[in-house]
């Protein structure tokens, strides 16, 4: 999906919020109808028939009429996709959007007339009732597209995405293999010893959102001042965003484009990333540090950097078990925890091997070792099980 940076003026702005309020509006309208559906009481209303719906309410109100009438359509052809991957077990059940979050509106039928270059660095999209909408032009827009989405972000950034399937990242056909091991403190090792960081905000620029986050805490709930310390928080925490997805474009297209087998660590990131507060009864243990901890590691974009690896090298990217990976040594394979001196030592306490122990880690990845709670390969058998007496021969 290509996205470009939209520069619409205030009209234009004004019209853009009032759709994605009309979209906001009828997608609410059909998670509350869904949410009174019971088995007892028959089918639910599908997209056609809540289509037929929306044109009757489109006739009795004429707020509702004087709206797009593609982009409220649209909202419940989104609904009935999202509520299809619900039945299918890949997604959630749709929930209520709330106004300032996950903003925006899809509009269909694109034609070749609908988007105009200017010159090297901007163009225009037709928006319905919004007319010609300046973007920049960073890239070229596929011949085949038939829709956009527009959407706006915390920070109050539109952008418009064409929906179009990009073509996969060939690999090199040499039939080389890389171990990809994620973490905190390196985001990304490779086992050919690359060290991948995700970059940030800068200190500066850190500080000065932990200041903005305090005087936002402070500031009275409705009032103007709070309303602009949050948008100057949303900026900040955009800038990161922003920085954070373009490492993972760049990282996970080099990686493709140079390894033909892909193996990374089999994480369960939301379960990781899960609060340590408890419950009244049981509270938990160090809750502010397990809360900087999933901090770090969403920030470190793991599960986006697999995804684009998974979506860019359909086929080759392989998930390999985590377990006992850290600890297991790529040149021998004893596995014991002393070998994991610190976060960056690996010292083997068997054959003495040392090497940075994100890459032994990122070693054993690539070797596609699933290691058991016993220690060893499911090959090869437990390395340091305990011997047997009555097996030993007398």
């Amino acid at each position: 999906m290509s996205r470009y940076r939209l520069q619409a003026i205030s009209k234009q702005e004004a019209i853009l919020v009032r759709h994605c309020s009309d979209a906001r509006y009828v997608w609410n309208l059909a998670v509350e109808q869904h949410s009174w559906w019971r088995p007892s009481r028959g089918s639910a209303p599908g997209y056609l028939q809540q289509c037929r719906q929306l044109t009757a309410a489109r006739t009795e109100n004429l707020w509702l009429r004087d709206g797009s009438q593609m982009v409220q359509q649209q909202a419940l052809r989104d609904f009935a996709q999202a509520l299809g991957n619900f039945f299918a077990g890949t997604h959630g059940r749709p929930t209520w959007r709330r106004k300032g979050e996950n903003e925006g509106f899809r509009v269909v039928a694109v034609g070749p007339n609908d988007v105009r270059r200017f010159n090297r660095n901007h163009a225009a999209v037709k928006v319905p009732k919004a007319g010609w909408i300046r973007f920049r032009w960073t890239r070229p827009i596929p011949k085949d597209v038939k829709s956009y989405r527009v959407t706006c972000d915390r920070a109050g950034r539109w952008h418009v995405a064409f929906a179009t399937i990009p073509a996969e990242v060939k690999g090199p056909g040499t039939g080389a293999v890389v171990g990809l091991d994620c973490g905190v403190a390196v985001s990304a090792a490779l086992s050919t010893g690359e060290l991948l960081r995700c970059p940030g905000l800068s200190e500066l620029e850190a500080a000065r959102l932990r200041f903005l986050q305090r005087k936002l805490a402070r500031a009275k709930c409705g009032s103007n001042r709070r309303r602009r310390v949050k948008a100057l928080v949303a900026r900040l925490k955009g800038r990161a965003k922003d920085r954070r997805h373009d490492w993972t474009e760049k990282s996970s297209t080099d990686v493709a484009r140079r390894f033909d087998l892909i193996r990374v660590e089999d994480l369960r990131i939301k379960n990781m990333t899960r609060s340590a507060k408890g419950t009244l009864e049981d509270p938990g243990q160090k809750v502010a540090a397990k809360a900087g901890l999933n901090r770090s590691i969403l920030e470190s974009g793991w599960g986006r950097l697999v995804k684009r690896l998974e979506d860019k090298a359909a086929g080759r990217v392989e998930r390999v078990p985590s377990a006992y990976t850290s600890q297991r040594c790529c040149a021998c394979g004893h596995i014991a925890p002393e070998s994991r001196e610190s976060q960056a030592v690996f010292r083997c306490v068997v054959c003495g091997n040392t090497c940075n122990a994100d890459v032994n880690a990122a070693c054993n990845i690539a070797a596609g070792h699933a290691v058991k709670a016993r220690g060893g390969d499911r090959v090869a058998g437990p390395l340091n099980r305990e011997p047997q007496l009555d097996l030993l021969p007398s």
